[in-house]
C-alpha cells in the first residue's frame, strides 16, 4: 500500500510517501512544501492545494494519512493551520484519494509505542522502521513519514462499515 503522509501546516507542509507491504516500509520520498512569508493568505492556500495535487498524481497513494490539529497556545497560528488543512482535504477529495486522521497521540502510540513519547524517540523509529541511515529532515518531512507509518500499522486493525467516504480512527 502506498501511503502520504502529511504534517499540515501554512508556512510549510510537511510530506512523506511511504510504500508498506506488511511489517516492511520504505520509504519513496519525503520533503516539505513551503509557502513565502508576507504573502497573503488566499495565496499561500492556492499553492498548498496545487502543490497537493501534484503530489497525489505524482506518488498516485492509495490513502492519505494527517494529524488531527491540536490547538497548544497560539491559536491565531492555529487557525491559519486549519486554513491549510482544509485545501489539503479539499485536494485528496478532488484526487478522490481516502483521507485518515491521526492525533499526536496515536501517531506516537503506532509509532514508538508510547503515546507520550518525546519528538527525538519518534525520529529515531522512524529512521530505524524505514531503515534510514538518518532520520528525515526537515521535522516537519520526518512528522509526515511518522503519520505514514502510523496509518500503515493501523490499517490493519481498521475495521470499515460499507462504503465510507472518509475514515477517522478516534
Amino acid at each position: 500500500m502506498r501511503i502520504l503522509g502529511i504534517d499540515p501546516g501554512i508556512a510549510t507542509i510537511g510530506f512523506g510517501v511511504l510504500e508498506s507491504e506488511k511489517k516492511q516500509h520504505k520509504l519513496i520520498k519525503c520533503g516539505v512544501i513551503t509557502t513565502p512569508a508576507h504573502t497573503s493568505l488566499s495565496s499561500r492556500l492556492e499553492q498548498i492545494y496545487d502543490d497537493m495535487l501534484q503530489l497525489l498524481e505524482l506518488f498516485q497513494p492509495e490513502a492519505v494519512s494527517i494529524e488531527e490539529l491540536f490547538f497548544n497556545t497560539n491559536i491565531t497560528t492555529g487557525i491559519a493551520v486549519a486554513h491549510g488543512r482544509g485545501v489539503i482535504l479539499l485536494a485528496c477529495r478532488k484526487a478522490g484519494v481516502k483521507v485518515y486522521e491521526y492525533t499526536p497521540l496515536q501517531v506516537k502510540q503506532a509509532v514508538v509505542g508510547y503515546g507520550r513519547a518525546e519528538k527525538k524517540q519518534v525520529m529515531d523509529m522512524v529512521k530505524r522502521i524505514c531503515n534510514l541511515p538518518a532520520p528525515p529532515r526537515p521535522d516537519d518531512a520526518a512528522d509526515a513519514v511518522a503519520l505514514a507509518i502510523c496509518h500503515a500499522r493501523s490499517h490493519s486493525s481498521m475495521l470499515f462499515k460499507g462504503d465510507q467516504e472518509e475514515c477517522s480512527t478516534i
